[in-house]
């Protein structure tokens, strides 16, 4: 059998880059070297290159996080190049990487959120007026950063200001979210038209970490995660049940992650990952280890879906 030639996107030029690195390192090591023949790119330095090899390329893996990685820009570059690659597009990409925008779709889809106001950097916030509409603790967070940058959960109003100015460091738009305390799950979803929603997994983050925070999610040891979540069987299947809602208000193909928040009995859905963390003990391979995919199967599955996917996109190219 004749291999893929396989393009492994990672690093980049976000906040989360080294993460990326780590990522790419272990993917490219995960992969089966008897079906794909492997170059790596970073696209810091390398998008020409890419350009240049493009038509000795049969798809590509991102492995890229945060902004020009995960926001729909690499996705629109691939599209023009012709190179199918894994996850979503660019508009499922553009849509999930604005938590904005992912929280309005959210809500049209009746899909329970959390409630929230935004800002944009030159509009004047009263702290007041949002301890008003909101109470406290609440969330403050960048509309388009992942990893948790940027984020701070606010419990006096004194604290808003600060919270605020970080969160407006990483990004020109901010969301300031209610807080809901409870039981952090996170959920995958795979596939293109049939969908499967993954084991569901729980979240402890570590002492110190009032929340799964940039620490916490990528210094090991900081969190103690449980696959199979400790969830009754109907909860279980209502968290999976708004992943794949999530994943789909979002338009999104091949495979997402969403991070939800159990309260009581209630399940709230916080933002839905379109390229999820990819070391071989990442949430969502951890996720489809137990679901019975290894790490190397799941990137087999993942490549094909983007193959898969892609001859659809020839209808909407002129012959």
């Amino acid at each position: 059998m004749e291999k893929i030639r396989l393009a492994l996107l990672s690093g980049g030029v976000s906040s989360e880059r080294e993460v990326s690195l780590n990522s790419g390192k272990q993917v490219f090591n995960a992969l089966d070297k008897d079906k794909y023949d492997i170059t790596q790119y970073d696209p810091k330095f390398d998008l020409k290159q890419l350009v240049i090899d493009s038509d000795k390329i049969d798809a590509a893996l991102i492995i890229l996080h945060g902004p020009f990685g995960e926001d729909g820009t690499v996705q629109g570059l691939l599209d023009l190049l012709d190179i199918p690659y894994q996850g979503a597009g660019v508009l499922g990409s553009a849509m999930a990487m604005n938590k904005l925008v992912a929280k309005r779709l959210y809500e049209g889809a009746r899909v329970p959120t959390p409630s929230y106001l935004s800002f944009s950097m030159h509009e004047k916030i009263e702290p007041a007026e949002i301890v008003e509409v909101l109470d406290l603790p609440v969330v403050v967070k960048p509309a388009c950063a992942g990893s948790s940058v940027g984020m701070t959960i606010v419990k006096t109003a004194k604290d808003l200001e600060d919270a605020i100015k970080l969160g407006f460091a990483h990004d020109d738009c901010i969301i300031i979210e209610k807080y809901i305390k409870g039981i952090e799950l996170t959920c995958g979803v795979l596939g293109n038209e049939t969908l499967e929603a993954l084991p569901v997994i729980e979240i402890i983050p570590g002492e110190g970490h009032e929340f799964f925070d940039y620490t916490a999610k990528y210094v090991a040891g900081e969190t103690h995660e449980i696959c199979p979540a400790r969830i009754d069987e109907a909860t279980t299947k209502k968290v999976q049940q708004l992943a794949v809602k999530a994943h789909q208000a979002l338009f999104l193909k091949g495979y997402s992650r969403t991070d939800l928040i159990l309260s009581n009995t209630d399940v709230w859905v916080l933002e839905t990952n379109t390229i999820p963390g990819m070391t071989a003990t990442s949430l969502f391979p951890q996720s489809a280890q137990v679901a019975g995919y290894s790490f190397t199967q799941l990137l087999d599955q993942l490549i094909q879906l983007a193959i898969k996917e892609h001859s659809k996109q020839k209808l909407r190219r002129a012959t």
